[in-house]
């Protein structure tokens, strides 16, 4: 009974182990970048607005649509794998005074 035991314990083990694997090689919210850049235009209307280089080497963008208000946050991998992180409404550009460097009197 013990062995028997031991030997389902192992192959549950194995199959959760390959199940993350998995998950991790093919991330259901991502695909190559030129794809996602595709269907944010041709499906929300979204261009690039603002691009930052993110932990691990990741180019996070954000992309937008001043017309449809919608916007999307990516991150893209090194080998070029561009993932979805947030998307939402109510885009509006913002356009904030400079701070001022410290030390500088106005």
């Amino acid at each position: 009974m013990k062995r028997k035991f031991m030997k389902l314990a192992t192959g549950l083990g194995l199959a959760v182990l390959a199940t993350a694997q998995a998950r991790a090689e093919a991330p259901r919210n991502c695909a190559p970048r030129s794809t996602v850049i595709e269907r944010l235009a041709s499906t929300y209307g979204e261009t690039l607005r603002i691009v930052g280089l993110g932990a691990q080497g990741a180019v996070i963008e954000v992309f937008a649509s001043v017309a449809t208000g919608s916007w999307t946050i990516t991150a893209t991998r090194p080998n070029g794998l561009t993932c979805l992180i947030a998307s939402g409404k109510a885009f509006e550009t913002v356009v904030a005074p400079s701070p001022r460097p410290v030390g500088v009197e106005a």
